[in-house]
């Protein structure tokens, strides 16, 4: 049978959804600086087609995101961005959108390097066959797709995922939307070099399958490094383009 639907642009969720999608979009891009007070409801309607009561409901959404302030009497005012939800997926998919700086890479860089190496030992300890089949799995599409750079992501960030699910550890499972969106902002840049990174992928899944918490720990570790190397080369040429 086929999956339901998600809610479509005409109905209630789907304006609201439309309205926090295009207004947090526009907080992202600058269209609205920190600390400035957002337009008035009766403008947001008319700028967004939508009634008073979506509009509300998709404040009341970016307010849940770390966006905007709303207080009474005081209007609804844009935060800075050190207050914004950043593991939220469609927080760091509106910054994306406007070019993720080099400040944010590496913060996001820094999170997966505090998280992943953990993961993979946990994982080599707990990782059981179905979890370890799955880790493989997206192993073997990582090696199918070189050629396919999207698909070639989409593997990727399916073997991180499947590492993350396979430490049983409900609390790291509950990062998984946020080490996804991660992972699609550290891609945009080091997507290029992710071929040359497959024999560290590789280590670190027969560790897990040899349940060998420290060497997949250190293999992943290597992993990241290289994606660290990757995103400071990055880095360098478009300096080096700029100059």
């Amino acid at each position: 049978m086929q999956a339901p639907l998600g809610p479509r642009a005409g109905t209630k969720p789907g304006k609201i959804g439309k309205v926090v999608a295009n207004l947090g979009g526009g907080i992202a891009r600058g269209e609205f600086p920190p600390g400035a007070p957002l337009p008035p409801e009766h403008d947001l309607e008319a700028r967004y087609g939508a009634s008073r009561g979506v509009v509300r409901e998709a404040v009341k959404i970016l307010a849940t995101k770390g966006l905007v302030t709303v207080r009474p009497r005081h209007g609804t005012h844009v935060l800075p961005r050190r207050d914004w939800s950043l593991l939220d997926r469609d927080v760091l998919q509106w910054i994306r959108a406007g070019g993720i700086d080099r400040e944010l890479l590496v913060a996001l860089d820094e999170t997966r390097r505090i998280i992943e190496p953990g993961a993979a030992a946990l994982a080599a300890e707990r990782a059981g066959p179905d979890d370890k089949l799955r880790i493989r799995q997206a192993y073997h599409r990582m090696e199918e797709t070189v050629g396919d750079l999207e698909a070639a992501i989409e593997a990727d960030k399916a073997f991180h995922l499947a590492i993350l699910h396979a430490t049983h550890n409900p609390v790291l499972a509950s990062f998984r939307a946020g080490i996804d969106a991660i992972l699609s902002a550290v891609f945009d840049v080091a997507a290029p070099l992710l071929e040359g990174n497959l024999p560290n992928h590789l280590a670190v899944l027969e560790a897990i399958e040899r349940g060998e918490p420290e060497t997949a720990r250190e293999w992943m570790n290597r992993l990241l490094n290289q994606t660290r190397d990757a995103l400071a080369a990055g880095e360098r040429d478009k300096r080096d383009a700029a100059a």
